[in-house]
């Protein structure tokens, strides 16, 4: 294709998705559901209380579902050859789905047939965020809940956790995001846990060097290798993705990366590559630039790949098309 031809062609796509996020508002339950809000957010807090892991297992979900065909929900439909069986969602904790599901019956039960699956994840992600000590941004709503959610769709959509920084833009960058989005939104790892085999490698095998990955502060190397052997370890073992304060959304993710102490490999090269370290180090002096920097990461990526008017449809249950 002509290079005039794939510049038309993206300028088509980018109008296009200009158009349909304009269908969206923070509004847009204002008179159909106007206590939306207030209802999702009783769950979400009551949840963070009982279970604390579902506040950055369902922000994950969020990014897992807007990453594959948008953020329609899809992720959340149960049953053979879905998105949620795919081997990159099998460490994806039930309680997000559970929470997603609890928070749908609520607004069901006083909204009934109005509000979508996709926007309540939207919101309940925010809201976890909010409760961790992160941004309050507001939620643009109007979204619909996707028809379609297949495992084949996942893993050429999703990044790895041994993803090249090349490779990590390129992927944003065919969702609409930049350089700026990747790093901001990366500091959601700021909160939650990560399994042992999403990084083990670089604790004993490197790239297939049989020796620990050099860029890893020494101390932490030895740590977590108490808990993480090279093989026939529990896989249920976990790791905090933020080492200083795992519980709270701050900025000290970043710090993290400077001192050596990215759990993931992807997470450590943002700041061993020169074309991300700059923003790894700006968002690491400054929790308010991050903050902004995150909610406007995440109002972008809130509208990828949106359903709106009969692209869709309102889910009477969030785990099964209707």
């Amino acid at each position: 294709m002509p290079p005039f031809a794939t510049n038309i062609c993206a300028l088509v796509c980018l109008c296009s998705l200009v158009q349909v996020s304009d269908q969206l508002s923070v509004d847009f339950y204002s008179k159909s559901c106007p206590k939306l809000e207030q209802l999702v957010f009783s769950v979400a807090s009551q949840r963070f209380k009982e279970a604390p892991v579902s506040g950055p297992s369902t922000i994950r979900l969020f990014f897992h579902d807007c990453f594959v065909d948008g953020c329609d929900a899809s992720i959340l439909i149960s049953g053979r050859g879905t998105e949620r069986e795919a081997f990159d969602n099998r460490n994806l904790a039930v309680e997000a789905f559970e929470t997603v599901n609890r928070a749908k019956a609520v607004v069901e039960a006083n909204c009934p047939g109005v509000v979508s699956c996709a926007d309540i994840l939207a919101i309940a992600a925010r809201d976890f965020v909010h409760l961790a000590g992160g941004p309050n941004y507001p939620v643009m709503k109007g979204r619909r809940d996707g028809t379609i959610s297949l495992a084949s769709r996942v893993r050429n959509n999703m990044p790895r956790p041994n993803s090249t920084v090349d490779e990590l833009l390129r992927l944003f960058s065919s969702k609409g995001l930049n350089k700026s989005d990747l790093v901001a939104l990366s500091g959601a790892h700021t909160i939650g846990f990560v399994h042992c085999d999403q990084f083990v490698n670089r604790l004993y095998d490197f790239h297939h060097t049989k020796q620990p990955d050099p860029s890893m502060e020494p101390r932490l190397l030895k740590a977590l290798r108490m808990t993480c052997p090279p093989a026939g370890g529990n896989t249920d073992v976990v790791a905090p993705c933020d080492v200083m304060t795992p519980f709270t959304f701050d900025h000290m993710y970043y710090g993290n990366l400077e001192a050596k102490m990215g759990i993931l490999a992807t997470d450590q090269a943002l700041f061993l590559d020169p074309r991300t370290k700059e923003l790894v180090q700006m968002l690491g002096k400054d929790k308010v630039r991050f903050f902004q920097a995150f909610s406007q990461g995440m109002e972008k990526m809130g509208v990828i790949g949106i359903k709106v008017g009969k692209l869709g449809e309102i889910r009477k249950n969030c785990s099964r098309h209707n």
